[in-house]
């Protein structure tokens, strides 16, 4: 089977990463069970000046001369915005559902297959070992939340940066709390955000702020800054109490 057109990607991310797929395909074809792209690239959220083009490859079985193969892409594609792959197996897909829930959640709402045969879409991902993976993600956030605001002593630039940072991260994030909540969550990450507000009943207005910074690139003063950081680890908190209630 040779790869199938990439109408449902970004025109841009298309043109990008098909070069890539088709080098890889070209030589290891026989080897490879399944191809896709992932994230924003089909999606409205992608921004041809900042994103990433992300991608897939499940091999049959783990042959360690297929990253041989991809290293000396690496630095030509890189220059593209063409990430590095996440390179799995079937079987590991299958071992570790429990494990990663969060990302194969997203993995499995938002993806596209380019080659061969769609192993995301009728994964299972438990309710248990996703409330839990959430659970220990706030935590780990807060923690973050509370060292990232020491590192950076007061430094406006360094705390735009953490912010800016960490919302891609939440996203995810949220696409699972909304499962969690009985909803099903939108692809796009402002309507994430918003769904989360309306199956929780909080306020999420602190990450739409974030969000917005990251992608218009808003200069706040070290004061707004302050004040972004207590609603950001508040609304953090409020969201872990949360979690921590639903039921199982």
């Amino acid at each position: 089977m040779s790869v199938i057109n990439l109408e449902t990607l970004n025109s841009s991310a298309a043109k990008r990463i098909g070069p890539f797929f088709d080098e890889i395909l070209g030589s290891y074809r026989e080897k490879m069970h399944s191809v896709y792209v992932t994230g924003t690239a089909i999606t409205d959220d992608f921004d041809d000046s900042i994103s990433d083009v992300n991608s897939i490859f499940v091999l049959k079985e783990m042959d360690l001369r297929f990253l041989e193969l991809l290293a000396p892409l690496g630095k030509t594609y890189g220059k593209k915005r063409v990430a590095a792959p996440l390179i799995m197996t079937p079987a590991y897909i299958q071992s570790s559902l429990d494990v990663f829930p969060i990302e194969f959640l997203n993995f499995k709402l938002i993806h596209e297959t380019v080659f061969g045969e769609d192993v995301f879409e009728n994964i299972e991902i438990s309710r248990f070992d996703l409330r839990h993976h959430c659970e220990r993600e706030l935590k780990v956030k807060l923690i973050w939340l509370r060292q990232g605001y020491l590192d950076a002593m007061g430094d406006r630039k360094l705390l735009t940066e953490g912010f800016v940072n960490s919302i891609t991260g939440y996203i995810p994030l949220f696409r699972a709390i909304i499962t969690l909540l009985g909803k099903k969550p939108p692809a796009i990450q402002s309507e994430v955000i918003t769904a989360l507000s309306e199956a929780a009943h909080i306020n999420t207005d602190v990450f739409t702020q974030v969000l917005k910074e990251k992608h218009d690139k808003i200069k706040l003063s070290i004061e707004e800054l302050n004040t972004m950081f207590e609603d950001y680890y508040e609304a953090t908190e409020k969201i872990g109490t949360i979690v921590d209630e639903i039921k199982i």
